[in-house]
């Protein structure tokens, strides 16, 4: 496609997902449900990990920040793709590309890592299937090895390391030159399209993000690997049934992160020649919509610890809500009373609502 002369570009143009018009509205309420499951669901594993006093482990403080991860790259690119669905002109202006691209690439190699520290030991800057590897050989050492420290220090190091390439990236790209060209084939910014519309020479720009790509897939699938590995060595070696069944189940649900890395690996390592951009689009919907909303199902509905904790949440969510209203019926009826009261017939209603109220805040006493 030609390209012009250099310009100061204020904005870009999104293609989006289809340009088919009678599929709009269908995909909008699809993506919206989609995006509305994941918020919820990523919200209440944030939620409930935070409050309940069972879910203050290592392992349910990784899913915390595999559920802000989640959260944080489904709402940098859902919002804007739904607004997209019902204006006439999909456009984004350039500040706000280079932001959400920044944004993007800040949580998604931050959850790369989180997985990895979901998967080895601290020593590389993991966790979590390490995490099931030591609390299935040494469960007395399990929390000495996992303290509070180590966890943060492995959550803090990917954050801060994701920063960085993230700002080194975008930086890099925004300060190349782009052609009058602004059209990006894809629904949100992504590096690959952007790269695309420079009159600059690419090379080097690609060359760095090739080989960030590599060391963050590699590294990181790599401590996955063998750490799931030693997990799998680990049950093979228990002679307890239920302590292999206990393993797996505990374990097993982990394994969606194959899924994650599949189509991360397709859409950055494939060759230039064989690169297409729709077949990018599929791959993005699919990392950034449709797994942060499998995520929080595999790990709540297959865990008792977590639909435990759920229960006992919405258990004294209605009972709060129930005192609430307790309350206001009480107040609305106090003010019948105070209304009624300059009559003295009424003085032993004052009397019977004061001794209502002692009454509620007691019974709300013992229930804390």
């Amino acid at each position: 496609m030609e390209k012009h002369n250099l310009t100061m570009l204020n904005e870009f143009i999104l293609m989006g997902i289809t340009d088919h018009s009678e599929l709009q509205a269908r995909l909008f309420w699809l993506f919206l449900i989609i995006y509305v499951i994941s918020v919820v669901g990523n919200l209440g594993m944030i939620v409930l990990t935070k409050i309940d006093f069972k879910l203050q482990t290592p392992m349910y403080f990784f899913l915390r920040h595999l559920a802000i991860t989640d959260l944080g790259y489904s709402t940098t690119v859902g919002p804007k793709m739904l607004v997209n669905f019902v204006v006439d002109e999909n456009t984004i202006s350039y500040y706000f590309c280079a932001i959400q691209l920044a944004f993007l690439l800040v949580f998604i190699i931050t959850e790369l890592f989180i997985l990895s520290a979901m998967s080895y030991d601290r020593y590389v800057a993991v966790s979590m299937s390490y995490d099931c590897y030591v609390a299935i050989c040494n469960p007395l050492l399990y929390t000495v090895i996992m303290s509070q420290r180590t966890c943060w220090v492995l959550v803090a190091i990917p954050y801060l390391y994701s920063i960085f390439v993230s700002l080194l990236v975008t930086m890099k790209i925004f300060n190349l030159s782009f052609c009058g060209y602004n059209v990006i084939s894809h629904f949100y910014c992504d590096n690959l399209p952007l790269l695309s519309l420079l009159c600059s020479n690419t090379h080097e720009m690609e060359s760095i993000i090739l080989i960030l790509a590599a060391f963050d897939f590699i590294s990181s699938l790599l401590i996955v690997l063998v750490s799931y590995l030693l997990v799998l060595v680990a049950i093979l070696t228990k002679k307890s049934t239920e302590g292999r069944h206990k393993a797996f189940s505990t374990c097993g649900s982990h394994l969606m992160v194959v899924v994650f890395y599949g189509t991360l690996i397709f859409m950055y390592m494939q060759p230039k020649s064989s690169h297409s951009f729709d077949t990018d689009k599929m791959a993005s919907i699919f990392y950034t919509l449709v797994i942060p909303m499998l995520n929080p199902l595999i790990y709540s509905l297959r865990n008792k610890d977590v639909k435990s904790a759920l229960h006992r949440t919405l258990g004294q969510l209605c009972n709060v809500f129930s005192q609430s209203s307790l309350y206001h019926v009480m107040v609305c009826f106090n003010f019948f009373l105070c209304a009624c009261g300059q009559d003295s017939k009424h003085k032993s209603m004052e009397k019977f609502n004061i001794y209502f109220y002692i009454t509620f805040f007691q019974s709300v006493y013992y229930e804390l």
